[in-house]
């Protein structure tokens, strides 16, 4: 066998390890695949003469992928407060992003987004994927100590904030429908109390190619795109959480993904995506 097709099977067999552990960094499906696409390409880089256990090697790499990314969302977060947001390029791609969310948990994932990307990577691969500490030390720059610390502090986060489910839904079905409403009436203030300030709205490929915009950030950009528009979208039971949707019968036409996080939404995916909609199940609620 060809040494560049060996490789790629191998990698192919770590796929769905990596894309795990990038998803509970990133919280993100579409991230995901780009920080395992980004493994990718640093493997067939490198030596691989050196690489006693590839596995580890891989999961390594998309550890500190993957805190890269998040230490450059949080660097754009900081620098949305100081100037207005614009539309950014590139595109969302949501294939499995509803089996990924049901395998982690919407309420564990919105709680992860609270820990900064140090203390997220140490809990993730550590309580989650059982890296030992001195490999978490050696992709943080820390001591084994430290990385310990680290998990631990975010442990305590992630337990002191453990959501009810029945509570988290019914929170989520109130926000998310007052924020349909809102969206029908024009109503620019409603929109704009339900509106976390960071707010990333983002669109998949088929979506864009309707219209939309790939990415925004930032509530001036979010309540534009949805002021007087989600006029048939209802709120739905998708997957075990609530969404807004519009229906063609028993076939959904587009979804809107919802993050909520203390009553505010932080984050909107919508969804066109002809095979990812075949895929769910929804229920309309009252």
């Amino acid at each position: 066998m060809d040494p560049d097709d060996w490789l790629a099977e191998r990698f192919e067999e770590n796929r769905p390890h990596l894309r795990a552990v990038a998803y509970r960094m990133l919280g993100s499906a579409s991230e995901a695949e780009d920080a395992v696409q980004e493994s990718w390409l640093r493997l067939s880089r490198s030596d691989t003469d050196e690489i006693k256990n590839l596995g580890g090697w891989l999961t390594t790499v998309v550890g500190r992928v993957c805190l890269d990314m998040l230490r450059s969302r949080t660097s754009r977060r900081e620098e949305s407060l100081e100037i207005a947001a614009d539309p950014a390029g590139g595109t969302h791609d949501p294939e499995n992003e509803a089996v990924l969310a049901d395998s982690v948990g919407l309420a564990l994932l919105v709680v992860l987004d609270t820990l900064d990307p140090a203390e997220r990577l140490a809990f993730v691969l550590h309580d989650m994927f059982a890296v030992p500490f001195e490999e978490i030390a050696g992709i943080l720059g820390r001591t084994p100590a430290a990385a310990r610390q680290l998990a631990s502090r975010a442990r305590r986060r992630v337990q002191g904030r453990t959501v009810d489910p029945e509570a988290d839904l019914q929170r989520q079905h109130r926000v998310v429908e007052a924020f349909l409403n809102a969206s029908r009436e024009g109503d620019f203030a409603g929109l704009l109390a339900l509106l976390d300030p960071d707010i990333v709205v983002r669109a998949d490929a088929t979506a864009t190619r309707m219209g939309g915009s790939p990415e925004l950030h930032g509530t001036e950009a979010a309540v534009a795109n949805f002021l007087g528009r989600a006029q048939a979208v209802r709120p739905a039971l998708v997957d075990g959480h609530v969404a807004g949707l519009w229906a063609d019968g028993d076939k959904a036409q587009i979804m809107l993904r919802f993050t909520v996080v203390e009553d505010r939404i932080t984050a909107i995916d919508v969804v066109a995506d002809r095979a990812v909609l075949d895929q769910v199940t929804f229920t309309f609620l009252p």
